[in-house]
């Protein structure tokens, strides 16, 4: 027999082409798996040049580092065959692996007969030379060359199938595959041509009429890398381009989000509502069943913002989306159509359905709020509108609802209020208002009148009760109870009552210059104003700008002001306090006061509510009451004020009681400031 050896350098080199060929196997696989229709095809017919390619490389560089004694040339015929199997073999490899399933049936067949093709490759390579006589096989190594092929196939389909999905730890799963495939794959043909034996006499057909050895050693080395690094690359680039496909389709998909969704509560916004509310409208219509539209306000949520910043504000929207989708069924639409107004679009049997979940509604977004240790207080007011009964329409639907909302907040807040057809002509005069009261801001239409407080029972007079009047053009004085809920609601009466506090403090300052040094001037200060960010700023440049004392100043805040949010309204009446303006606690008694809470506040001055002055005879309930008020407050050491005075037999009781002060119509009318020194008290009989 001939004696043969190996080239150490091309047996490394053999096994380095092997672990690139598995690793460009496992790539491709991944790459096949994730492509669709043509794409795929085409990366099925270049994975399987370059794997196919890659083992056909990695046997004739391991044929080429065998070396025998004797002139040695392949056969180009059939060392292209041994290529087209080697090309055919990986491409029946991949389409197994990038099924959608690779149970253990398939996978034998398809290791049984990838095997058999890398061994028919090899031992076509080896038929190439042409030997003659024969080359003469071991059967036993024979058999182990084509079961180690088998095996090794098995292995790499089983692998291939498992890492065919890119993963963040899936490159250094197909590292270490990569590595055991290429051992097996050299291996397998290290094994075969163990098997193969030379006889002395032996000789190569192929020597002079095949390829040359030395050109196929460099054509097969140059051209697999050649191939490797092609394949490689194109796979990255289309890696990235998948990567840079995924990440587009994120951000359109974001960019939907936003367009369709709140950024805050991740809601749907106005948009998405109306898409909904359409498509709800016609499966309503189709079935013929009822929808219900839920028009939800927050009351009370601008002092939020006002008093503790829009980051807990936001943080409050958060937690009032939360309860409303706690609430919702899963079928229902939650949507934020900006500020605190949310929406509601319901599936319901009758409007009893509308009316027990808008009941949970107030219930639940009046519990307390815990955001950034506050306890925080909010109410709800809602609108329901029934389809098809107050509208067809999402336009119709939406105004209706609005409508009821807005006539919740009339009816005393807190609490849910169905759409009637009285309301609609109602909305249109709101509108009409408010967009009046925004250009009587401008315009400067509004006026105060001044009313007289008296000491108990006749004088002198100390003081006036700055009254807001508004005077359109071309029309009588408005009455402040016709447009301050509106003011109010719209939040036009922080310019409102800012001009009030300007206007009162400049006029006083006019009653000073002509001798009247010790009057005050009392102003009220709504809920929204009090718990306004600028108040205090406003306070202090209202007084610099026209020189006036703090302590002629009387800031009058009602009761049920004050104990809204008790804990807020001491720490801003403190403030207030600190600057020297005098507070005067108004509507005494129609509230809720906690009595630990009004010891605290800082109030100079206390008034008894109209209600309880208007029916006060001798020996009557009333009596009772305004006693008992009377003496808390000198308790507390506060000036009791009593208004809505109108006769002599109140005058006098309210004297013998004790009041420190009187002020109605008995003692003068609210007038303009150029009669307030000709309103003076009518006489008084002590009798």
């Amino acid at each position: 027999m001939l004696a043969s050896s190996y080239s150490g350098i091309l047996v490394v080199f053999s096994l380095v082409v092997a672990v690139l060929a598995s690793y460009t196997a496992l790539i491709m696989a991944s790459r096949v798996a994730g492509a669709r229709g043509r794409a795929s095809l085409l990366w099925l017919i270049g994975g399987a040049v370059a794997m196919g390619f890659g083992i056909w490389s990695m046997h004739f560089i391991g044929m080429l580092a065998f070396r025998l004694p004797i002139a040695v040339g392949y056969d180009l015929g059939l060392t292209a065959l041994s290529l087209v199997i080697a090309v055919g073999s990986s491409a029946f490899a991949l389409w197994l692996v990038c099924l959608e399933q690779l149970p253990r049936r398939r996978l034998c067949g398809g290791a049984l007969l990838m095997g058999a093709g890398i061994a028919t490759m090899h031992y076509t390579g080896m038929a190439a030379m042409k030997m003659q006589p024969a080359v003469i096989y071991d059967p036993w190594l024979f058999a182990a060359s084509v079961a180690i092929a088998v095996l090794a196939s098995g292995a790499a389909l089983w692998i291939a199938f498992r890492l065919r999905h890119d993963s963040e730890r899936v490159v250094l799963a197909r590292l270490g595959a990569s590595l055991v495939m290429g051992c097996a794959i050299v291996g397998m043909h290290y094994t075969g041509m163990a098997a193969s034996a030379f006889p002395s006499d032996s000789w190569c057909g192929a020597a002079y009429t095949g390829i040359d050895a030395k050109w196929l050693a460099f054509v097969v080395i140059v051209v697999s890398l050649a191939v490797f690094a092609i394949t490689l690359i194109v796979s990255m680039l289309d890696v990235r381009a998948d990567a840079l496909a995924m990440s587009l389709d994120r951000a359109n998909s974001e960019l939907v989000q936003l367009a369709l969704h709140d950024n805050l509560t991740r809601l749907p916004n106005r948009v998405l509502l109306g898409d909904r509310m359409e498509h709800a409208i016609d499966m309503a219509e189709r079935d013929r069943r009822q929808l219900a539209v839920l028009f939800v306000d927050l009351d009370g949520f601008k002092a939020v913002n006002d008093v503790y910043g829009h980051h807990v504000g936001d943080l409050l929207l958060k937690e009032v989306a939360a309860r409303i989708l706690k609430l919702g069924r899963g079928q229902d639409t939650v949507a934020r159509l900006g500020g605190d107004e949310f929406v509601l679009v319901l599936d319901i049997r009758g409007p009893e359905d509308a009316a027990e979940l808008s009941q949970r509604l107030v219930d639940q977004l009046a519990a307390v709020y815990v955001i950034a240790d506050h306890a925080i207080h909010v109410a709800a007011s809602i609108g329901i509108a029934i389809y098809p009964e107050n509208g067809r329409t999402t336009h119709e639907l939406m105004v209706n609802a609005d409508a009821a909302m807005y006539h919740a907040k009339e009816q005393g807040r807190n609490g849910y209020c169905f759409f009637e057809k009285a309301m609609n002509a109602n909305v249109h005069q709101q509108l009409q208002l408010q967009h009046d009261l925004r250009r009587a801001v401008d315009n400067g239409e509004f006026l105060l009148h001044y009313q007289p407080k008296v000491v108990s029972p006749a004088g002198p007079m100390i003081g006036v009760e700055a009254l807001l009047r508004w005077q359109p053009p071309g029309r009588g004085i408005i009455a402040p109870d016709e447009f301050l809920p509106l003011a109010e609601r719209t939040g036009l009466i922080v310019p409102i009552g800012n001009w009030v506090i300007d206007e009162a403090c400049r006029q006083m300052r006019v009653w000073q210059a002509q001798g009247h040094t010790d009057w005050t001037v009392a102003v009220n200060l709504s809920t929204v104003q009090l718990t306004h960010a600028g108040l205090l700023d406003v306070l202090r440049d209202t007084l610099h700008r026209h020189q006036l004392e703090p302590r002629h100043l009387v800031l009058e805040v009602t009761e049920s002001t004050a104990m809204r949010d008790a804990a807020t309204s001491l720490a801003i009446l403190n403030q207030v306090a600190a600057l020297g303006i005098g507070i005067s606690i108004d509507d005494f008694g129609t509230g809720y006061s906690s009595l630990l809470y009004l010891k605290q506040l800082p109030a100079n001055e206390l008034k008894i509510d109209r209600g309880f002055i208007a029916e006060l005879t001798q020996g009557n309930d009333d009596e009772a009451i305004v006693s008992a008020i009377i003496a808390l407050g000198k308790t507390l050491g506060l000036k009791i004020v009593a208004e809505g005075v109108e006769t002599a037999e109140q005058q006098a009781l309210l004297t013998r009681l004790g009041c420190n002060v009187l002020q109605g119509y008995l003692l003068g009318r609210p007038v303009p400031p150029a009669q307030v020194a000709l309103s003076m008290p009518v006489h008084y009989d002590a009798r």
